[in-house]
């Protein structure tokens, strides 16, 4: 007797007249624009202007999509180039498909060219985006369900995931829902990095680093469970062998940054007068300076007046 289960989507689009509305797509926008929502009020925090984590993420979020699809093409190609398949299916990204490794990586390089027009250093901005792309890949997930799309194993569990479609070999009955397990996980890191960040000032990208240790040790054994097709590597799926190549760098990253840079950067944008508690004191530093070196200025300025007066008074008594 079948007691509880999450059922799947009849259907993953809407259509609105001509227009067909996507589940995926919208997960997709929601995620996004949640990450540049608190991303801007992290950076503002930092000391940076309102309004430059939407700029530059129009860079970024272009290349990671771009990246993301790029990613899934090459490492399931046999889904496009193989006989009996249609090679146009490689672009149509609203039917699901974005490697999360290849748009974080593409990412990075739209996020710096945005930050290099605007002078800014790329991971004080990393720093204050990374609890909002967590949060992004936690509505993102979603998307999967819509498509009912990248389930793990067999199970009789309460929150068992109801497939019900059979195309692309799909087989109908009741998974684990690793696309739930990856959303909370998200929801997780996301929260782990915003506390550890109060806690522990991380800077000079330290906090990006730990969302990436953090999402490849949970995406690790979740990718483990899941058995949709993937390419194995001495018999483990690509993807965990990713993870953990990516969770070992990001941790070195962590180890040597904090030994070289420790701290947290004082300005992350030039010329901004934001309100972030460093900022704030070096505001405040600036000001005492420069007050001090106008009174010194006013100071030399009486002196002046007072031997010019002099001066003229001893003239007058002579002559």
């Amino acid at each position: 007797m079948e007691l509880a289960y999450i059922p799947s989507p009849s259907r993953g689009v809407i259509h609105l007249g001509p227009i067909p509305l996507r589940g995926y797509a919208f997960c997709i926008i929601i995620g996004v624009f949640v990450a540049v929502w608190l991303g801007n009020k992290r950076w503002i925090a930092r000391g940076g202007r309102a309004g430059t984590v939407a700029d530059i993420a129009v860079w970024a979020v272009p290349f990671g999509l771009i990246g993301g699809r790029l990613y899934h093409v090459v490492t399931d190609y046999e889904l496009y180039f193989s006989e009996g398949r249609d090679w146009v299916g490689a672009f149509k990204i609203w039917e699901g498909g974005l490697g999360i490794w290849g748009a974080i990586a593409l990412g990075a390089l739209g996020a710096w060219i945005g930050c290099r027009r605007r002078g800014i250093p790329l991971p004080a901005y990393a720093d204050a985006v990374a609890p909002g792309i967590a949060f992004a890949q936690a509505i993102g997930r979603w998307g999967n369900w819509f498509n009912q799309e990248l389930y793990g194993r067999e199970t009789d569990l309460p929150w068992a995931l109801h497939i019900t479609s059979s195309v692309d070999g799909r087989e109908p009955g009741y998974y684990h829902p690793t696309f739930l397990y990856e959303s909370l996980w998200c929801i997780g890191v996301a929260l782990l990095v915003i506390w550890a960040d109060r806690r522990f000032k991380l800077g000079h990208g330290r906090a990006f680093a730990l969302y990436v240790a953090a999402y490849c040790a949970g995406r690790a054994w979740i990718e483990y469970m899941r058995v949709d097709d993937a390419h194995h590597i001495l018999g483990v799926r690509l993807n965990v062998w990713t993870a953990l190549i990516v969770f070992l760098l990001a941790v070195i990253y962590l180890i040597v940054s904090a030994r070289t840079r420790p701290g947290r950067e004082a300005v992350v944008e030039p010329g901004a007068s934001g309100g972030g508690a460093d900022g704030e004191g070096e505001a405040s530093d600036a000001d005492k300076a420069s007050d001090a070196a106008d009174g010194e200025a006013d100071a030399e300025v009486k002196d002046d007046v007072k031997d010019d007066a002099k001066d003229e008074a001893g003239s007058s008594k002579k002559t």
